[in-house]
């Protein structure tokens, strides 16, 4: 790298981290080509970026930042993590680790709140923002679903009370 693809580096980084709200940094030591695909790959279905860091450039774009709290955890060969959807990153993170013992979350941030590697976990386990929007419209309709069931209820009352009577006054 050049001096100029370092500044490009370092000012896209620190655009990251300026409106980003969740970061993962882990230890790829010694992934494969192909492992480094894979991980890539479920990052982005999940809306994740994944990219691979020179600590000096990554400490020089966190400078200022909220996440200047993760410059410690650059050390060794550093990969960061990041996407709006902040479980989404630590759960696809935390998966990859569990299934390849050459990556390993270190932690992470939310904000200005620092995460170590349990403090990711914990938040990998938490349901997605798709799942939790799902079963926030399932409690809003519910109520709805049971109102419209209580009001429909009499009208069939009144329509077996009929068939009923008139049943009665065929068979008389």
């Amino acid at each position: 790298m050049d001096r100029t693809e370092k500044r490009e580096f370092v000012s896209s980084l620190a655009a990251v981290f300026a409106k980003t709200s969740m970061v993962v940094v882990a230890r790829n030591d010694g992934l494969t080509v192909a492992d480094v695909t894979v991980l890539r790959q479920k990052m982005r279905a999940a809306g994740a970026t994944y990219k691979v860091a020179k600590n000096r450039l990554a400490s020089l774009a966190a400078k200022g930042t909220p996440f200047e709290g993760l410059v410690p955890l650059f050390v060794g060969p550093t990969a960061l993590s990041w996407a709006e959807d902040p479980v989404a990153v630590a759960k696809v993170a935390v998966e990859f680790a569990k299934t390849n013992e050459k990556f390993v979350v270190l932690g992470g941030a939310l904000g200005t709140q620092m995460l170590d590697a349990n403090g990711v976990k914990a938040l990998a386990d938490l349901p997605s923002l798709d799942t939790l929007r799902a079963q926030m419209v399932g409690l809003i309709s519910t109520p709805a679903t049971r109102i419209a069931g209580v009001l429909q209820a009499p009208a069939g009352q009144l329509a077996r009370v009929f068939g009923a009577y008139a049943d009665k006054g065929e068979a008389a």
